[in-house]
């Protein structure tokens, strides 16, 4: 019964893998009771169609897991609309450093990862100090003492400096952990602030020509892209910036010299609702053009394209430039986080 089910509801299927990054309607079956299917529902962006396997990434940003069998009916539909007004800032207000934490890591995915209780150990061969550092998202299960050791002992045997990423100025922060870093000697680098903002205002921007928009990082986005200079760390740097579940990269090109590397480049992962913005950078001979702002808005549509309403990024506390800027578009200080690094023997 539950095959001829399936059968018949082959006819209701109107996707394929062509269909990645778009917004879809699933219909699955979860089981067969009493020799008839349970079905259950699922919409979001099409992330991915591996090996038989649909992965679905709902509003929450959670991944669903689907086997190809089990579709009986699916088919893309219209993106969500972008929320405005009070709802959208509450929301992006109201997330939790925690949940917020883990959206943040889905989107910039180290190349090698290990738990340890609920951190996160984190090597990425070097580049960035977000891809190569401990995630703190909770209690690691041990005593700090034995738990600091594993995580020196794990970065140790990769030739890279132990890192603890530490949360700070908010309800639900890790300044008792920070502290207590402080006093065994680790000492603090790398001062950031996570910002939030509803997507709606940066969609309001007037449109821009001239922005590009792509699923991979070319070789013209690179060669502007700072952190990419050092061609060692290239493939690991590739890896880390094509993670997560659907990629953006946006491009200027230099309208005085269109070979030279481009005027302007940013980055933005869709992940449920939330769009996280990254790599915005502006060549010193083209700032205070808006190109900045123009790269965001050429993102946010992507992404509100793909049902996103809320926007998250990491800036570096000390940035006037990048941070005038987000705040024109909307983003506030959702908290601080900086790196405390172990004492080195």
């Amino acid at each position: 019964m539950a095959d001829n089910t399936i059968g018949h509801a082959r006819a209701e299927i109107h996707i394929t893998p062509s269909d990645l990054g778009r917004r879809v309607s699933v219909r699955r079956i979860l089981e067969v009771s009493q020799g008839r299917p349970v079905f259950g529902d699922v919409v979001g962006v099409l992330t991915s169609w591996d090996d038989g396997v649909l992965t679905v990434v709902d509003r929450t940003g959670a991944a669903v897991a689907i086997r190809q069998e089990t579709l009986v009916a699916g088919k893309p539909v219209p993106p969500a609309p972008v929320r405005r007004g009070r709802g959208a800032v509450a929301a992006h207000r109201a997330v939790g450093t925690v949940e917020l934490g883990r959206i943040a890591a889905r989107n910039w995915p180290a190349a090698e990862t290990e738990p340890l209780g609920e951190w996160t150990l984190r090597a990425s061969g070097g580049f960035t100090k977000r891809a190569n550092s401990v995630l703190v998202l909770g209690g690691s299960g041990l005593p700090l003492d034995r738990a600091l050791e594993r995580a020196r002992g794990w970065y140790d045997q990769r030739g890279l400096p132990t890192y603890l990423q530490v949360t700070t100025g908010a309800e639900d922060a890790d300044d008792a952990l920070d502290a207590r870093l402080a006093a065994l000697g680790w000492t603090a680098e790398g001062s950031a602030l996570e910002q939030t903002a509803p997507l709606s205002p940066l969609l309001d921007a007037a449109p821009r020509d001239g922005v590009r928009l792509d699923r991979e990082p070319g070789p013209a986005w690179i060669s502007r892209y700072h952190r990419a200079a050092d061609p060692t760390a290239a493939a690991t740097a590739l890896g880390v910036l094509r993670g997560g579940p659907s990629v953006w990269f946006a491009t200027v090109p230099d309208p005085d010299d269109p070979g030279a590397a481009p005027a302007a480049i940013g980055r933005a992962v869709v992940d449920g609702r939330w769009v996280c913005f990254s790599a915005v950078e502006v060549s010193a001979g083209h700032r205070r053009r808006g190109l900045g702002s123009a790269v965001m808005a050429a993102l946010a549509r992507a992404a509100a394209d793909e049902g996103a309403d809320l926007a998250y990024l990491q800036v570096e506390s000390d940035n006037a430039a990048a941070l005038a800027m987000y705040r024109r578009l909307g983003f506030a200080t959702h908290h601080r986080y900086h790196y405390r690094r172990a004492p080195q023997e």
